[in-house]
């Protein structure tokens, strides 16, 4: 080298460096004199990973930016398959070894070198799809182009890549578009914000999540700058909600659906007396219509012997009062004590059934009267049901939101509010029951008396048939005296005139019995009713205690099951416990921010090449001078 070359080289170097002896300068650039072998610690590494898309999506080239804390100065050791590598700290050189490990002496503080990578897939899949009047068209030919702009974003996870970062970190996406150039912008699920006179539209994807999403917009001549994508560990501040009140809420709700279970235990128990009560009575009541209709069948001929007796005493009679035959005829009159026991024998068995049918009414309209007693007089108005739905539908609409909530969860919510509303109807038509026995308890008591009285006078007629014979039987025994003729006249005349007021009373004995079984068709159609009825109610009562029962268990402790759901929630919002890994290498070790800066290619219109010859050269300043000497 010439004298004069090395002069101005030492000159350059002194006016760059300083006063400082090269020597000198040197030591400093390796560390400060320690020696090269000797290790450096840091407290945490840092990895920021820049790649550059195409307008599409699709990743061109990346590099990352590694930061080391220092705490001591000293050779360090990092893992990354680099093609290039490039001290930003110093000038000290880096050394990369074959198998995948960058040595460098580190200084105090922070020290960082840059690495090229190749053929190294992000763990997002990126796809940004530009329609133009709805054809899809290549973004190095929009350049330029106006029309009804549809610009589509996707991602997804890469499944070649480490799942860590898909699961645990946030996508920010962020477009600019000029105002100028595109109008009627929407953006349907972004953030739009002013930057300057630009606006800026913000998309964010949660971790664990892919999404795609539309920008819209009329573009005229349209250019857009370049899409910004960056992705972070996802943290964000929540703190735990108060429940407290809430929690005391749903504890008294939770011991009113108890009270509740408890309530329609009892109420189960008094419609199973009810039905079991109104299944007797029914029984009976077509026992007793049996027993009037078969009784009113028999009338006509009750009335019709009657009326020959009658008949037959009136003949005797008659005969009798017209003179004393020398031999009167006296077998009718002989037959007509016979004829009447038969008759008190019929009306004794007509007074034994409606006995029989007055205890049977008896037994059936004591277990109704106990069954519609045992029906509780919980008094559960509208408000009170709204309101358990309302709870009802408050803790559904925060299993919804919660998207874990499980199928079986859904069905079961519904199943709760279904169960609710044959509460309120069951207890409804149970008082309506109740409200209804009130009404004709007086109408029921008083059966019990007709039967006593019908039957009553049965029995005296039968009586009164059996004396009538006895009597006609000792006049006949006494005949045979002439002296008592007279006295067979008068007792004939008297029995025919008592006999006729029997038949009378028989008739309309008889007529009232027609009227009863006519009358009593509609109260057994209606006993059989209730009786249909009330087993159908107490099969509901079943099913309704079945499903309180359901409810209590459900809801036994909807505190602590609110508790546990907002915890779930929380802790998805949680990262707490998220460890950094390195994107580079798993062999880095104290880890502590890996961060994605991405940034596509921007669209816009080739500006054409103009060169400009002034004809007059350009004055070259100083450092311009010094290099022409190396040229």
């Amino acid at each position: 080298m010439r004298p004069k070359k090395l002069a101005i080289i030492m000159l350059s170097a002194v006016l760059v460096f300083g006063s400082t002896p090269l020597a000198a300068l040197a030591e400093d650039n390796n560390g400060g004199g320690k020696s090269e072998t000797e290790a450096g610690k840091y407290s945490a590494k840092d990895e920021a990973i820049y790649g550059n898309l195409g307008a599409g999506g699709e990743l061109q080239d990346m590099y990352v930016v590694n930061t080391f804390h220092v705490t001591e100065p000293g050779e360090v050791v990092d893992h990354g398959d680099y093609t290039d590598v490039r001290n930003l700290s110093n000038l000290n050189d880096i050394e990369q070894t074959d198998d995948n490990k960058v040595r460098f002496q580190a200084e105090d503080e922070e020290f960082y070198y840059q690495g090229a990578m190749e053929n190294r897939p992000l763990p997002w899949n990126i796809d940004i799809t530009y329609l133009l009047d709805g054809e899809e068209m290549a973004p190095d030919e929009l350049a330029g182009k106006s029309g009804s702009l549809e610009i589509q974003i996707a991602t997804s996870a890469n499944e070649s890549v480490d799942s860590v970062f898909f699961k645990n970190y946030l996508l920010q996406i962020s477009l600019t578009l000029d105002p100028s150039i595109a109008d009627d912008i929407q953006a349907p699920d972004g953030t739009e914000a002013t930057s300057g006179k630009n606006k800026q539209i913000n998309f964010t994807v949660m971790p664990e999540k892919e999404e795609e999403f539309i920008v819209s917009a009329n573009v005229t001549d349209f250019e857009m700058d370049p899409i910004d994508i960056s992705a972070a560990p996802y943290s964000m501040s929540v703190e735990d909600p108060d429940l407290g009140g809430m929690k005391s809420d749903m504890q008294s709700l939770s011991d009113a659906i108890s009270d509740i279970n408890q309530g329609v235990g009892d109420l189960n128990s008094g419609i199973s007396d009810l039905s079991a009560g109104t299944s007797d009575l029914s029984s009976g009541s077509s026992d007793y219509r049996s027993g009037i209709n078969e009784l009113d069948q028999s009338s006509d001929k009750l009335v019709n012997g009657s009326a020959s007796i009658r008949d037959a005493l009136n003949k005797v009679n008659n005969s009798v009062q017209g003179g004393v035959p020398e031999a009167p005829d006296l077998s009718e009159l002989e037959a007509l004590p016979g004829k009447l026991r038969e008759l008190a024998g019929r009306l004794r068995e007509s007074a034994d059934g409606l006995n029989t049918l007055k205890k049977k009414y008896n037994n059936a309209y004591g277990s109704l009267k106990e069954a519609i007693g045992g029906i509780p007089d919980y008094q559960i108005n509208q408000e009170t049901i709204n309101a358990i739905k309302d709870q009802l539908k408050e803790q559904s609409g925060n299993d919804s939101a919660n998207k874990n909530q499980t199928k079986e969860k859904s069905r079961n919510n519904s199943n709760q509010e279904k169960v609710v509303n044959q509460l309120f109807e069951t207890y409804q038509a149970a008082q309506n029951a109740k409200g209804t026995f009130q009404e004709v308890k007086k109408a029921f008591g008083s059966v019990e008396g007709t039967l006593n009285d019908v039957s009553s006078g049965i029995r005296k007629m039968a009586d009164k048939a059996e004396t009538t014979a006895s009597e006609i039987e000792k006049g006949l025994q006494s005949m045979d005296k002439m002296g008592a003729i007279k006295d067979l006249q008068n007792g004939l005349s008297s029995l025919a005139s008592e006999y006729q007021s029997f038949h009378s009373g028989l008739v309309e004995y008889t007529d009232g019995v027609s009227n009863l079984a006519a009358s009593y068709k509609d109260l057994d159609a209606g006993i059989q009713d209730l009786a249909k009825g009330a087993s159908s109610l107490n099969s509901g009562a079943n099913e309704l205690k079945n499903g309180t029962e359901e409810l209590q268990e459900r809801t036994d402790d909807l505190p602590g099951e609110m508790q546990s759901e907002v915890d779930q929630m929380m802790d998805e919002y949680d990262a707490s416990d998220f460890e950094p890994q390195s994107f580079v290498s798993d062999k880095n070790k104290k880890v502590d921010v890996v961060q994605f800066v991405l940034q596509t290619e921007s669209i816009e219109v080739e500006e054409p090449e103009t060169t400009e010859d002034t004809g007059e050269e350009k004055e070259k300043g100083f450092w311009d001078r010094l290099m022409d000497l190396f040229r």
